[in-house]
């Protein structure tokens, strides 16, 4: 039997992350290939998977913890996988505040499993503006020491950091931080890509799919830090559910999403990541709204094609601050969202809290 390719893609959250394996997967089907999907979050309510699934690939969720932490659930996920569809491909995104995967996971998988599965290079994505201020190459607002310090581990440890979003510095700035990215992270290549758009992305493939990970040894990390700098990051994962007479769906949510983020940089919190899908009850229409930074603009990657009279709304939000704070001011919108268009809204699920201490299943010394 010839054995699956796993290949992980991992970054810190609003790297872009899930647009590049919706891109991936779609390059991969061109040239023949079944996809298999997993995604990975600390809790249920899912953007990402939302988004996936609405390609109609065969997708996985895994709630509750970080792949590192729900190993034996990462495994038994691509195992139903495999049952249903056997996949030639597996496309995995661990959480976005998560580091020391080639240790807990990639290595495991590879002493383990190693029958059933290829593991490709440790890609590590990156957003290009949160990268310059991280490496002191552009002023603005910045995360603590303790949440940089996953953002460093995430690069130390990355066998490819690909540059994603490309298309938002010039050449000059791009070529200045990749110089910065292969001084500071020699162990790894560094590639350029816009997943929004594809550039470079036919390249990064034949990279992961025509190399393996393996032959360095984990790297040292400090757990207690670790932990620090995820419990003070807050979650919050909300659904609502949004009725009343025909409404432009598109509208609201970006509308949404920049209220949002506007109450919370507002509340003095910095956000890592707020990303948002708003569909009908039936169907595989769409809209996917995001926000990355305090200075970006909300964004509609995908839009709704019809009116709605009931949609399914899901928000995701990753900041820098207390929960419950991030609970009370995406509740707060979504209620004014519903009263500036006239409609009902009905909240099925809001859940806020901060990352438990990671606690892997295993962790290996080396490839």
């Amino acid at each position: 039997m010839l054995r699956a390719r796993y290949i992980m893609i991992g970054g810190f959250l609003g790297a872009g992350k899930t647009t590049a394996i919706l891109r991936a997967a779609r390059m991969l089907d061109e040239r023949g290939l079944r996809v298999g999907l997993i995604t990975n979050d600390q809790s249920v309510g899912l953007v990402d998977t939302a988004m996936l699934g609405s390609t109609s690939l065969p997708t996985e969720e895994i709630s509750g913890g970080c792949f590192c932490c729900k190993f034996n659930s990462l495994v038994e996920a691509a195992e139903r996988l495999t049952d249903e569809t056997r996949p030639d491909v597996f496309l995995a995104e661990p959480v976005g505040s998560c580091t020391d995967l080639q240790a807990t996971v990639s290595y495991p998988l590879k002493h383990l499993y190693g029958e059933s599965y290829s593991v490709a290079p440790l890609s590590v994505l990156i957003d290009p503006i949160r990268a310059q201020r991280l490496l002191g190459l552009r002023p603005g607002k910045n995360f603590s020491p303790k949440v940089g310090y996953i953002y460093g581990k995430q690069l130390e440890e990355a066998d490819l950091i690909v540059i994603n979003k490309c298309d938002l510095l010039d050449d000059a700035d791009l070529d200045a931080l990749e110089q910065r990215l292969r001084a500071s992270y020699p162990q790894a290549d560094v590639m350029r890509i816009s997943a929004r758009r594809g550039d470079g992305v036919e390249s990064w493939l034949d990279r992961v799919i025509g190399s393996e990970s393996g032959g360095r040894e984990s790297m040292d990390i400090d757990y207690d830090v670790y932990a620090d700098g995820e419990a003070l990051l807050g979650w919050l994962n909300a659904s609502a559910t949004l009725t009343g007479t025909e409404f432009d769906g598109n509208a609201l949510l970006q509308h949404l999403v920049s209220d949002i983020g506007g109450r919370v940089l507002g509340a003095g919190i910095e956000i890592a990541h707020l990303k948002a899908t708003l569909a009908p009850s039936a169907g595989l229409d769409l809209a996917v709204a995001n926000l990355v930074r305090e200075d970006a603009n909300s964004e509609l990657s995908h839009r709704l094609s019809d009116p709605l009279d009931r949609g399914d709304l899901i928000v995701n939000l990753r900041a820098e601050g207390d929960p419950e704070t991030l609970r009370d001011e995406v509740l707060h919108a979504v209620a004014a969202a519903a009263n500036r268009w006239g409609i009902q809204a009905e909240i099925q699920h809001a859940e806020a809290f901060r990352p438990s201490r990671p606690n892997p299943t295993h962790r290996y010394a080396s490839g």
